[in-house]
């Protein structure tokens, strides 16, 4: 039997890829196991396989201690020092017993389990070892043959293991039949109850980065960089790259002579138009560069809000937004910021408008003629708060300003923001805003006022709201910053990653 075990062992770990070492640990699980059965509770025996010459060993291990609690695994001193000399408390002894002492038939056992233990240690060493071969490989494009297709998706044979593409992760005009070779990524790898599962998939960002570097050599070099993809898979994609080389065009690398090289990738992605452009550390020369083809005349960047407006006229303004709205869309995903599309008419009345407002509110609250109202909104002063609190010398610096007028102008710049102020407290004491919600971070008098009055009066209550619902209560407040307060306000419901995951939700 030895010389068999050996070549069976030998056999298996060349067949199966699974190294030796794992079989012959399987083995002495499952003979363990069977000689445990036959000898019966009391006894701790174990099985030991020679790794050289195939010898079977069985053992009782047993650990020495003071006092015996577990009579089938421990032993006092004294019955261990008459097994070995060396036994002390704290240590393990081994008695080595005959098989002929388990049973007379042992043997048939042993094949038996030999057996089964093989049949279910390497399925199970063989879904080990795909999930380590495979999830190194995550990101990496393969080439393999339709198996078969049905409605969970395409089952795919790329080597020692099917994979699938699901429904989700084929590109809109996809057609594969049996025995068609296919091209994916490898996009995850997942443990299942029926062994570990490969997902390819066509239409995730890194297809088609993985694409352009098999094309294009100065990519798979280093000397161009692609720094972002976004994908309306099948239909359109943007890419950004750069380069630090003086001398190499990283667009014209991309495209390749007479267009050869974006061909290719856009053959593979079934048609899928591609607008490469080039990537600039600048976030508005970004967006700038992001919405071709559209030409765009400036944009606005509120940093706050990490937005932009982008203002184009009005013949590109259905260029700029793109059938769907997917070139904005694109752009959006592509430069992580969120992009509204104004034509300059709009652009225009909403920066009048706006303005509007500012001289409005100089008029009301510092008692001012409009004249004045508006050299202060041209000047750069925007809310009442930087008149009452700028530094002189600023409000010198306008031309004609007197030092009487520009502190007459910031003495009642300071007592209309005391009254309001007060006048906002009284007024939250009436509505019954609770004290934490008048606290919370990133919560002003003024939002507090406005939720309270739709009936919001503690943090709970704000917790409940949707994004949409605070921006409707509170006019002029910023998608970002009703998804700041919200997520603020809900805070205690979760856990550190359960919240992360809310977030994003939230700013979707």
């Amino acid at each position: 039997m030895n010389g068999d075990l050996l070549r069976q062992v030998d056999a298996l770990s060349r067949e199966k890829g699974i190294d030796k070492e794992s079989v012959f640990r399987a083995l002495e699980m499952g003979l363990t196991t069977a000689a445990r059965k036959r000898v019966g509770p009391g006894r701790p025996v174990e099985a030991k396989l020679d790794r050289m010459n195939g010898q079977l060993t069985y053992f009782e291990r047993w650990r020495v201690v003071d006092e015996v609690e577990f009579p089938d695994e421990e032993l006092e001193l004294d019955a261990a020092l008459a097994i070995s000399d060396a036994a002390e408390v704290g240590g393990e002894v081994h008695k080595v017993i005959t098989v002929t002492s388990l049973g007379k038939d042992l043997g048939r056992i042993e094949a038996q389990t030999v057996k089964q233990v093989l049949l279910q240690r390497v399925r199970e060493a063989e879904r080990d070892r795909v999930v380590s071969d495979f999830t190194p490989r995550i990101g990496e494009v393969v080439t393999g043959v339709v198996k078969r297709v049905d409605h969970r998706g395409i089952m795919v044979d790329i080597g020692r293991i099917e994979a699938i593409v699901e429904p989700d992760d084929l590109i809109p005009r996809d057609s594969f039949r049996q025995g068609d070779r296919i091209r994916a990524l490898i996009a995850r790898v997942k443990r299942t109850q029926k062994g570990p599962q490969i997902f390819l998939s066509r239409t995730h960002n890194n297809f088609l980065v993985r694409l352009y570097e098999m094309e294009v050599p100065e990519i798979r070099e280093g000397f161009v960089q692609i720094k972002a993809v976004a994908r309306d898979p099948g239909r359109r994609a943007k890419m950004a790259v750069f380069t630090p080389e003086r001398g190499i065009d990283p667009i014209g690398a991309c495209i390749g002579p007479r267009g050869s090289r974006v061909q290719a990738v856009v053959g593979e992605l079934q048609g899928e138009r591609i607008d490469i452009i080039e990537w600039s550390g600048d976030a508005a020369a970004f967006v700038l560069n992001a919405m071709a083809p559209a030409e765009v005349v400036k944009v606005v960047v509120d940093e706050d809000e990490h937005a932009m407006e982008v203002v184009v006229t009005e013949e590109q303004y259905p260029i700029a937004i793109g059938r769907g709205g997917q070139n904005v869309n694109l752009a959006s995903k592509l430069t992580g910021w969120r992009l509204d599309v104004l034509t300059e008419d709009e652009a225009v009345a909403q920066q009048e408008e706006e303005i509007g407002t500012m001289i409005q509110t100089f008029i009301d609250a510092l008692q001012v003629d409009e004249e004045l109202a508006l050299v202060l909104v041209e000047e750069g002063f925007h809310t009442i708060e930087e008149i009452a609190y700028v530094p002189m010398e600023e409000m010198m610096a306008i031309e004609g300003m007197e030092e009487e007028i520009a502190s007459e102008l910031r003495n009642r710049a300071r007592d209309f923001l005391l009254v309001d102020a007060l006048r906002r407290e009284e007024k939250l004491r009436d509505l019954g805003v609770a004290p934490a919600l008048i606290e919370m971070e990133g919560m002003t008098e003024e939002v507090a006022v406005a939720v309270g009055q739709a009936g919001v009066k503690d943090v709970d209550d704000l917790a409940e709201l949707a994004v949409d619902e605070l921006m409707e209560m509170v006019p002029g407040m910023k998608r970002a910053q009703a998804s700041r307060l919200i997520m603020k306000a809900r805070e205690s419901w979760f856990t550190e990653d359960e919240r992360g995951q809310e977030e994003e939700a939230a700013q979707s």
